[in-house]
């Protein structure tokens, strides 16, 4: 042999060199990388569906009939019987929501509002939930404006404007 000591320099060499791959192939390993397109897939999703049933509810449900079914409850959701209109609002958006083609539904929860400005001062009204939120849930804001006929203060039948707003989030 000609010299122990630069064998053992050696050994020592690749083996320090081994044990740098193997930890910075576990560090590697562990991690794992989010790109920004994949986080807000689902939030997209979701804001499409929810403006999907919002437009839904926009359209005429016959021919026959001039407003739409969102149309009648934003003209009635100051008046005496709001509570027959807000039903309709949770039953029919509930539907279009969570509406699949297999047996179990999705389980999107909502909480809409209306704010209007009819009165000159800018109002707003809780509309209907399906379940208030905690805070902790990661809702996306669906909005949709809404032309009503409404009286004004000299009788007159004037349009008017009124933004429904709707937080969606996913069990």
């Amino acid at each position: 042999m000609v010299d122990d000591g630069g064998q053992l320099y050696t050994i020592e060499g690749i083996s320090a060199a081994m044990i740098m791959l193997l930890t910075a192939y576990f560090v590697l390993g562990a991690t794992s990388i989010y790109t920004p397109g994949d986080t807000h897939i689902s939030d997209m999703q979701l804001e499409q569906v929810g403006s999907d049933a919002l437009r839904i509810m926009t359209m005429p449900v016959n021919g026959s009939q001039s407003e739409s079914q969102l149309q009648m409850i934003v003209e009635h959701s100051d008046k005496p019987d709001s509570l027959v209109y807000q039903q309709l609002f949770n039953t029919t958006f509930s539907n279009i929501l969570n509406n699949r083609s297999v047996a179990e539904p999705d389980h999107i929860q909502y909480s809409a509002s209306i704010t209007h400005n009819w009165t000159g001062e800018i109002e707003y009204q809780p509309l209907v939930a399906s379940r208030y939120a905690t805070g902790r849930e990661h809702a996306v804001r669906v909005t949709k404006w809404v032309i009503v006929n409404k009286v004004d203060a000299l009788g007159n039948i004037k349009n008017r404007a009124a933004l429904v707003e709707v937080l969606l989030w996913s069990d």
